[in-house]
């Protein structure tokens, strides 16, 4: 069932949004050659708590972490540990905020240090395909010309996209109905209707489209081990209006000249 939300409802959300977005950007302020995952997964919960916040992946099904560390070849759902970041590495970072009863969702992959070109047009990519399937989600289209929107622009550049993990709707659940894959036709799916707030989150392979999943049951790779980008945005559907809840703003702002 798609649960729609009532404006007092999303202006709740807002403000998990921005504390999510100013995790990141703390996060941001730290990635660097020598840092582990684990250190900033550590400095992501502090912040959370410290500011009211849940970390809502933490005990989540089991899952170890307050976030997914997503390092090179891996998609999603990554563990932090003690690997420690090296000069050319990226690194997502997705992780949710729960405050006040309800979740915002978010990812941004950092480049470590200097990258190699194409993986940082990956980056640039992926990034902008995010922006092209927010572009496709108004009041009155369908799931599918997201999707579509999505797909289209990344494929048409060589990159494939990952079929088995997708963005959702979001709520005072982590994940909710409905499901927003990153590919697939125009005009099929729900109609986004005011009120539906859904997680937008493309996840792009400079490789085959293949996945592994790890022993742990949790960690999602590439088949052929190699990049994999993942940009995602909490987005409320309104009257008239598409709004982006989250923001790479507190990233950029971190980064500099470093921002991708």
């Amino acid at each position: 069932m798609i649960y729609l939300k009532t404006a007092e409802e999303i202006a709740l959300m807002q403000e998990a949004a921005t504390l999510l977005s100013r995790t990141l950007g703390e996060i941001a302020k730290w990635v660097a050659p020598g840092v582990t995952t684990l250190r900033l997964d550590t400095i992501a919960r502090e912040y959370m708590q410290d500011h009211g916040g849940r970390p809502a992946c933490l005990g989540y099904e089991g899952f170890p972490a307050s976030v997914c560390m997503e390092v090179n070849e891996t998609v999603v759902h990554g563990f932090p540990s003690n690997y420690t970041l090296r000069e050319g590495d990226i690194l997502g970072t997705d992780t949710v905020v729960e405050l006040n009863g309800y979740c915002a969702d978010m990812c941004y992959t950092f480049a470590v240090g200097e990258i190699d070109p194409k993986v940082r047009q990956l980056l640039v990519d992926t990034k902008e395909s995010l922006a092209i399937g927010i572009a496709a989600a108004r009041e009155g289209a369908r799931i599918g010309d997201i999707s579509n929107a999505v797909q289209t622009y990344c494929e048409k550049r060589g990159y494939s996209v990952v079929r088995e993990m997708c963005g959702h709707g979001i709520g005072r659940k982590m994940h909710e109905s409905p499901e927003i894959p990153n590919y697939g036709r125009r005009g099929i799916g729900p109609v986004l209707k005011a009120g539906m707030v859904i997680c937008i989150e493309p996840m792009i392979n400079l490789g085959s489209r293949n996945i592994v999943i790890e022993r742990d049951g949790w960690t999602c790779r590439t088949k052929d081990r190699k990049p994999s980008a993942h940009f995602e945005h909490t987005v409320a559907i309104l009257h008239g209006e598409t709004r982006v809840l989250t923001s790479f703003d507190p990233i950029a702002e971190a980064l500099g000249p470093r921002f991708i």
